[in-house]
């Protein structure tokens, strides 16, 4: 490859989006203002520091140049099914949510359109509570800031099980300068399956004239065939793993209500080995009061892997196979491999640690379709548009 793209990392994590950018994309400036984040951003990148500070203190002036892309993964605590369902808060607001760190990096973005060096492209990542959250009124929000600030935007629903055995489904928000023509071979006249879901077209059509006439309906081509890696090839399922006692399994058997006894009985006559994931769920019991249950589902993918905020959320697995059921925590390595990460990628030490960089990481493996499919193009795309309008205005 030739001249490498550049981007800005903000919300950077453990560079994950950079992970899956790959080495066609150079790195002008990161920012991460939690520290263990920025230590492990530190360990898997050559030592490469990140800018500790809020977002919210971080200026125009302090990156240089212009980038082809800013690619912000925003907090998703009040955004997630698992959250509190805060929402983003108002611009401007001095009182924002977690979530709302968007707002100041949008500020950002607007204070170098003021200076003609936006970059051509911006990438918005986060979970697909993003679209219903506050009745829309949040997406409705990001929607107007990029019309206002100077750009066309669509967004895709992209579920990670398309290339890891994990279900993570994650909307992504891609705008690009309005004054650069969107190639026709990346757009599509409607919506196509499976990168526009339900919730998106009703976001999508919820939005106000003004906004609905910047929307760009991306169209990455179909997803991979088949997964790299099944469950199989990435859970240690060996007697040798770290597997619960029968009787704490059989605890756990114990809790499950009748529809999901039903399921482990099916497994068991499934005619071989079977996996799942296993949760802990708070349920009403039968006189309305809150019990603790364990629930299961088995299929080619694990749950989605979360930030965990006790022992209950801890990530689990339930095996299968006949009379035989096992249960287990997922290791930090079995977590790393379900988010396609390489096996020299650095985690921290702790269990606790190096789930909350896991929680809140985006799989490598679906920025690089994406970047391969509409990013690349794109940043390629727009960086001719700007030389070929900067021949002809010194031509002119």
């Amino acid at each position: 490859m030739g001249t490498k793209f550049t981007f800005y990392e903000f919300f950077a994590g453990a560079g994950m989006a950079r992970a899956g950018l790959s080495d066609g994309w150079e790195c002008l400036f990161a920012n991460d203002s939690d520290e263990l984040k920025q230590l492990s951003y530190a360990d898997n990148w050559a030592g490469e520091d990140v800018d500790p500070r809020d977002v919210a203190l971080v200026k125009a002036s302090d990156l240089d140049g212009m980038a082809d892309m800013g690619w912000a993964s925003f907090p998703c605590q009040d955004l997630s099914q698992a959250g509190p369902k805060l929402g983003m808060g108002k611009a401007g607001s001095d009182a924002l949510t977690r979530s709302g760190a968007l707002w100041p990096f949008l500020d950002i973005i607007r204070d170098l359109a003021t200076e003609g060096r936006h970059p051509i492209l911006l990438a918005l990542e986060n979970v697909v509570g993003l679209l219903s959250s506050n009745g829309g009124a949040d997406f409705h929000a990001i929607c107007s800031t990029l019309s206002d600030i100077g750009y066309r935007f669509g967004a895709i629903v992209a579920d990670a099980s398309y290339f890891v055995p994990q279900s993570r489904p994650r909307v992504f928000i891609v705008a690009l300068r309005r004054e650069v023509p969107v190639p026709g071979a990346l757009r599509g006249e409607f919506p196509v399956n499976p990168w526009h879901s339900k919730i998106l077209l009703r976001a999508r059509a919820s939005l106000p004239d003004t906004d609905a006439a910047n929307w760009v309906w991306w169209d990455p081509g179909a997803p991979p065939a088949k997964r790299l890696k099944e469950l199989h090839d990435l859970l240690d399922l060996s007697d040798d793993a770290d597997w619960n006692s029968d009787e704490q399994t059989e605890r756990f058997v114990g809790m499950m209500t009748n529809s999901h006894l039903a399921r482990l009985a099916e497994a068991q006559t499934a005619g071989r080995p079977m996996i799942g994931s296993l949760y802990f769920r708070m349920r009403p019991d039968s006189n309305g009061k809150n019990v603790q249950r364990a629930e299961i589902a088995f299929g080619e993918t694990l749950g989605c892997l979360r930030t965990p905020k006790g022992g209950a959320s801890r990530p689990r697995i339930i095996t299968v196979d006949g009379d035989r059921v096992r249960t287990r925590l997922v290791t930090m390595r079995e977590a790393a491999s379900l988010m396609g990460l390489e096996e020299n990628f650095n985690l921290p030490p702790t269990y606790h640690e190096a789930f909350k960089l896991i929680g809140d990481g985006v799989v490598p493996a679906v920025v690089r379709f994406l970047a391969e499919r509409l990013l690349e193009p794109l940043a390629s795309h727009g960086r001719a548009y700007a030389e070929a309008a900067a021949i002809q205005k010194a031509s002119a």
